[in-house]
């Protein structure tokens, strides 16, 4: 049966009329279809641009399907219709299809460098079998592989960066061969520069970007997913490394600190930013709508372009079409306005996913 809403279109901020038949979008009256929706706010489904279905709390793998659907209903149950799964150690394709889940791209594991990241969850290569390694999880994904860019390096103790400069922007041109974006975990200051002068596509935190870069992603449209929830964590991790590693706690610190304002930088710049949580090892799922409001409170983002950064443009950069006609049929809806009071995201009154209600 097709289904009827109508509400005030966002970003178009008028009341419409749309139906869903199937998982379609039609602005042509259905005869018979029900009303399912009659007032508030509607908008397109929720993006978490960085999310990690694969990894449970504490940065632990997931071993099975079920595990996999348990966390994207979690994400889903918030609002959240399209995930970009930003490394998992799990593959799970066959969820990319399924009708109550949410949409997904995926970026296979974490490249990693040996014996430097989380335990478990990366494929650990050498300098030498980078290249190689990028472009078998460039299958195994479906349209990113994941970088890690920098992580601790014990004999320095501090950040350093995964690999050469040379071989990380040999990684960028692999990724882009094999036909599919790349994304990069940063911290440091040396690592991001190395990957935006590189071109890669997106940088996941971002935390030590300089002005320059800044302007310089701004001009080629390089991607920022501040995951800023996240980046609230690195206290915890200071104190966690301080008795052996003090010089590394400091960096995490004075990165934290400053982190605020390099997202309002990015953001005054131009630079595209997106709605990510981080969420799997150290950030639960269900938590798109704190990092909205910590895009809008801390980073001075305004209401509308945090919606824009959670909905219609980031579904946009993923490839899946909005509330237009013959649009994908995933939709949120709210009582109140959320460009008056963001907080009304946290309460979704209405959820349809692939034309199906979820609430």
């Amino acid at each position: 049966m097709a289904l009827h809403v109508r509400g005030v279109l966002l970003p178009d901020d008028e009341v419409r009329d749309l139906w869903l038949v199937g998982d379609r979008i039609t602005f042509e009256p259905v005869p018979g279809a029900e009303t399912i929706v009659d007032g508030g706010f509607v908008l397109p489904g929720l993006v978490d641009a960085h999310c990690h279905i694969g990894i449970a709390r504490g940065a632990t793998p997931i071993t099975s399907l079920d595990q996999a659907r348990a966390l994207a209903r979690i994400d889903r149950d918030a609002g959240v219709l399209a995930i970009r799964d930003a490394g998992s150690p799990f593959p799970y394709p066959e969820l990319e299809d399924e009708p109550d889940l949410p949409r997904m791209v995926r970026a296979g594991r974490h490249i990693a460098p040996p014996r430097r990241y989380l335990r478990d969850i990366g494929v650990e290569v050498e300098a030498a079998q980078v290249v190689a390694t990028v472009a078998e999880q460039a299958a195994a994904g479906s349209g990113w592989v994941k970088l890690v860019g920098d992580w601790i390096d014990r004999g320095v103790g501090d950040l350093a960066p995964a690999w050469d400069a040379d071989t990380m922007a040999a990684a960028v041109a692999a990724a882009h061969a094999a036909g599919v974006r790349a994304a990069v975990h940063t911290f440091s200051e040396s690592a991001v520069e190395i990957m935006v002068r590189a071109g890669v596509d997106s940088v996941e935190h971002g935390t030590g970007l300089s002005l320059d870069l800044i302007d310089l992603m701004a001009r080629q449209g390089t991607a920022l997913i501040p995951t800023m929830i996240n980046i609230q964590t690195f206290g915890h991790i200071a104190d966690q490394a301080r008795p052996k590693f003090p010089g590394y706690a400091d960096h995490m610190i004075a990165l934290r600190d400053r982190f605020p304002e390099v997202v309002r930088s990015a953001y005054e710049a131009g630079v595209p930013i997106f709605v990510g949580t981080d969420a799997g090892g150290g950030i639960d799922h269900g938590l798109a709508a704190e990092e909205m409001l910590l895009l809008h409170e801390q980073a001075g983002m305004s209401t509308e372009d945090v919606l824009a950064a959670a909905t219609w443009r980031a579904r946009e950069w993923l490839g899946f079409p909005g509330l237009v006609d013959g649009g994908l049929a995933d939709l949120v809806v709210y009582s109140d306005d959320p460009r008056r009071d963001l907080r009304v995201v946290r309460e979704p009154a209405r959820i349809v996913l692939r034309g199906r209600v979820i609430r």
